[in-house]
């Protein structure tokens, strides 16, 4: 039997009247990069919200690595690492101050924070930077930084809520051969993506969210189907147009 690293079962959030996530249930098996897809307002970063703790979950359950999430989820954040798409860092600090930070805060001693950060800075590109303040960093530094804060003590699984946006191709390069590291050290990724390609090129593991639900999950290959590409797919599990192309007869008319 494939041993899960996540289960969600039953994941119910509501704000005011708008129902964002909608009964979401949701396994990803231990070892695997697992890509969560859908069109914006789906449930995605709501949903990776509550299987890290960080949002409370008005009914369901999550239990990741064998713990249950909720009502405590203080021991699964211990397991953990997290890069959400609106991560805000320490800005007043450099690139290694904010690491040494956040393994004092996670209980590790100072020199094997120092050793882990030296590693990570130098395999992401961030060695030379190590003097700048991260309120000077470009978005791609920003983005790999805060994959360092998240890796830094070691995590089993590894939550990335949209990693590759706005990053450019080096900065993506350095971020997927560390991501590589991670899953080849037995670890789990659990990534966001609005981009096809990405998911078709990094993900063995798919699940489509649509309206706060699953509609359809799996290998990357059961979920595609006869579709030529996994854009495809998407497009009719979420029932969008195939094309939206009209008549804009007007497009590219005007004269100098």
């Amino acid at each position: 039997m494939i041993e899960m690293a996540v289960q969600a079962t039953g994941l119910l959030k509501q704000f005011d009247r708008k129902v964002a996530v909608a009964g979401l249930d949701l396994a990803v098996p231990r070892g695997s990069l697992f890509g969560l897809v859908g069109p914006n307002g789906a449930g995605k970063t709501t949903s990776m919200r509550m299987m890290t703790g960080l949002l409370r979950p008005d009914g369901g359950q999550v239990v990741v690595g064998g713990l249950s999430v909720w009502p405590d989820p203080v021991p699964v954040k211990r397991r953990i690492g997290i890069l959400l798409e609106d991560d805000e860092l320490f800005g007043r600090l450099t690139g290694p101050e904010l690491l040494e930070f956040i393994g004092l805060l996670r209980g590790q001693e100072r020199a094997e924070t120092r050793r882990r950060s030296e590693e990570l800075l130098g395999i992401l590109g961030l060695a030379d930077d190590h003097a700048t303040l991260i309120v000077d960093y470009s978005h791609g530094m920003h983005k790999k930084i805060a994959l360092a804060a998240a890796l830094l003590h070691g995590p089993n699984v590894l939550f990335l809520d949209e990693p590759f946006e706005a990053v450019d191709p080096i900065s993506a390069r350095a971020i997927r051969s560390l991501l590589d590291q991670h899953r080849r050290a037995g670890g789990t990724i659990v990534m966001s993506s609005h981009v096809m390609e990405l998911v078709e090129s990094m993900c063995d593991e798919v699940a489509v969210i649509h309206q706060g639900r699953v509609v359809a999950s799996g290998a990357l290959d059961e979920v595609r189907g006869p579709d030529a590409t996994m854009e495809d797919a998407f497009v009719r599990l979420v029932g969008a147009p195939m094309s939206t192309t009209g008549n804009l007869q007007w497009l590219g008319s005007s004269s100098d």
